[in-house]
């Protein structure tokens, strides 16, 4: 029985050792915080908060409706110089296209001019030359050397016209052959007029002054003498008188 009672005096000992712990703590404990309490300092905080948030949001979003605008309007401003950009550049080619062909037409007509201009200094410089070679042709067609001494003068001018003759083919000129050819206005001149049977109406029968080619161009006419049709002569009967009555 002893024991028993000390037991129950330890139990009761001890749990009333836990329970005023137990109200030490509750104590110690701070008191429950009613949140809809208006001066409840979590509430404003909490509110606070909460309206910081909306208002940043309200102002991104106008923030953000200007930046569309204002990319909006760099685009078409950058659209716009885009395109004039666009039109310079094709305005540019355009201008170098002429300009080019300005040059090019420019240059073909330097060129034609140029040439037409030496083969006109090189036609008047032949032209001088062919009265020259003319008179080497009459010298050497009448002129009969005698002897020794004339056939060495002979030979050395008949050498000097071969000199001046090869130097003009090598420049392009060519002379013409006409004997025995139709006349034709474009190569020949006529200067004389022999009336012949032997030969058609308008034949070339002899050439007076030798006409020359410079390439595939005329540069001297042929002066010629053209067959013409023979008159027929009157008859002896007509020419002779009536004899005379008796």
């Amino acid at each position: 029985m002893m024991d028993e009672d000390k037991y129950l005096n330890n139990t009761s000992q001890q749990f009333g050792e836990a329970t005023e712990v137990k109200q030490a703590m509750n104590s110690d404990s701070p008191a429950p915080t009613n949140v809809n309490e208006p001066g409840n300092e979590a509430t404003e905080t909490a509110a606070n908060v909460s309206e910081d948030t909306v208002v940043p949001t309200q102002d991104n979003g106008v923030a953000a409706t200007e930046a569309a605008t204002v990319d909006t309007a760099a685009l078409a401003q950058m659209s716009q110089q885009i395109e004039s950009l666009k039109a310079q550049l094709e305005e540019r080619s355009n201008q170098y296209m002429r300009i080019a062909a300005d040059f090019e037409n420019y240059r073909k007509r330097m060129v034609k001019e140029k040439e037409d201009l030496e083969a006109q200094v090189k036609r008047n410089t032949i032209t001088e030359l062919l009265p020259v070679v003319d008179n080497f042709e009459r010298a050497r067609s009448q002129i009969k050397p005698q002897n020794d001494g004339e056939m060495g003068i002979h030979k050395s001018y008949q050498g000097v016209y071969k000199l001046l003759v090869d130097c003009l083919k090598r420049l392009g000129v060519s002379p013409m052959r006409p004997e025995g050819q139709p006349f034709d206005p474009n190569l020949h001149e006529a200067v004389m007029r022999e009336p012949t049977d032997e030969h058609p109406e308008g034949t070339v029968l002899e050439e007076l002054i030798r006409g020359y080619y410079l390439g595939d161009r005329v540069l001297r006419h042929s002066m010629v003498k053209v067959a013409a049709p023979k008159e027929d002569m009157p008859s002896s009967e007509e020419n002779q008188s009536p004899p005379a009555n008796s």
